[in-house]
């Protein structure tokens, strides 16, 4: 069975809302769209040295799906990022799009139960199935214990306000570090294995 991995960019204090752009995300009177931006081409590095190869599939939400969709099919693939996003197949749990509704290349949406169909894409196939963002669909994963692994790159700011990545959980979170990493300008990747098993 394969592993379903969260990777998530993060402050300090946790916020993820509106990380790459000014107009991303104003939801709740949220003023700090973009903070995340400036933090990009260090990211891109330290994400090449963690690899791609072992990710097999992506996992979406519909908001973080739209976003992508709209940015990564125009990249050139000389960008390796590009280059494996536009050629990985790609999964979006929504209620509202259909097929027709989707143009990035190898999309499937998913309907009904999303715990249903994550169980269903991880009992088939080799490599990572890896969520990008998409706060939503991690908490509901996170409380039916479907999430392996964490990825957190964790930027050098407190926002002090913002949706949060971690929601109320039925039970504590057991985590084992598994890698540590830092890029040029501060931010610190923090790579977690989730002990299904474990007390916290």
């Amino acid at each position: 069975m394969r592993k379903l991995i969260a990777i998530e960019f993060l402050s300090v204090d946790g916020v993820m809302q509106g990380l790459g752009s000014p107009d991303e995300d104003r939801s709740g009177g949220f003023k700090h769209g973009g903070w995340g931006a400036r933090f990009a081409d260090a990211i891109h590095t330290t994400s090449g040295r963690n690899g791609l190869a072992g990710t097999s599939a992506y996992l979406f939400g519909r908001r973080t799906y739209e976003k992508m969709a709209a940015f990564w099919p125009h990249q050139p693939d000389t960008n390796l990022m590009a280059a494996h996003l536009n050629g990985t197949p790609k999964h979006v749990a929504s209620s509202t799009l259909d097929y027709n509704d989707v143009t990035w290349d190898n999309t499937t949406v998913m309907t009904g139960d999303l715990a249903s169909n994550v169980r269903r894409l991880k009992s088939t196939g080799t490599g990572d199935l890896v969520i990008l963002g998409s706060g939503v669909v991690v908490r509901h994963l996170l409380r039916q214990d479907l999430i392996d692994g964490l990825r957190l790159y964790v930027h050098p700011l407190v926002l002090g306000s913002g949706t949060r990545l971690f929601g109320e959980l039925p039970s504590p979170l057991s985590l084992k570090l598994t890698g540590c990493d830092t890029t040029s300008l501060g931010s610190i990747v923090l790579t977690y294995d989730i002990d299904h098993d474990g007390d916290a």
